[in-house]
């Protein structure tokens, strides 16, 4: 079964510094029908205008990734992580216990695009983390990449869950094919251009839920950019 959340479906904030579109009910967005699915629990695809951001705030017991699709993020984080997220790079915050953060566009002339996307951690007030890696487009075009996953195999980030998470660069008549273990899940999540998913068309900032599918088939592309989640 193949539910698809279209992107014209979505939450939607838009503060003058900030244009978010929510796939899951968040904030000020409250949509009992959407509260996520399985571990997933927030796609937020975010806009920042130049030299704005998310002032400090807190988080626990949330796996929180960013993923920069345009621009430069700046993140600092009470436990003395301060860096610059960019294209290609994945940055997983652990908030454990807790951890206080602050999300800036780290540009004053360009905005900055992303996604974050929030995971229910395995348990509860595990130690607050961080980590960083980068996934240039060679590793990612034509195929899908491991970029997140419980163990960290193949460079991937550690993800206190189980989830791996799959990042893919598909046009034209690229392809790629990702097996669900009977009993699987999986979500994609389209972050630009548009790509055939099991045969349905999905364009940028629609997502769909699959249960009870063999795999997950991603083809007929063009330039697109796109998530897969593998969840328990």
């Amino acid at each position: 079964m193949i539910t698809i959340r279209h992107r014209d479906e979505r939450g939607v904030a838009n503060m003058g510094w900030l244009n978010s579109n929510h796939s899951f009910s968040f904030g000020h967005y409250f949509d009992p029908g959407h509260m996520g699915f399985r571990a997933l629990r927030v796609i937020n695809e975010d806009r920042v205008i130049p030299g704005a951001g998310f002032p400090t705030h807190g988080h626990a017991n949330m796996e929180i990734v960013s993923y920069v699709l345009n621009g430069a993020l700046e993140h600092k984080d009470s436990i003395g992580t301060g860096s610059v997220i960019r294209p290609g790079e994945v940055q997983v915050m652990s908030a454990g216990r807790g951890i206080r953060h602050s999300e800036y566009n780290a540009s004053d002339t360009e905005p900055v695009h992303f996604l974050q996307i929030w995971i229910l951690p395995e348990a509860n007030n595990l130690a607050p983390g961080y980590q960083q890696a980068d996934f240039p487009a060679e590793q990612k075009r034509g195929t899908l990449k491991l970029v997140g996953s419980r163990d960290g195999r193949d460079g991937s980030t550690v993800i206190h869950q189980d989830v791996d998470l799959y990042a893919a660069l598909l046009d034209g008549e690229e392809s790629a094919t990702l097996p669900l273990r009977p009993g699987r899940h999986a979500w994609v999540q389209v972050a630009r251009g548009w790509v055939h998913l099991n045969g349905i068309l999905l364009k940028a900032g629609d997502g769909a839920a699959l249960s009870d599918e063999e795999a997950v088939t991603l083809d007929q592309a063009n330039e697109a950019e796109v998530l897969v989640f593998d969840l328990a």
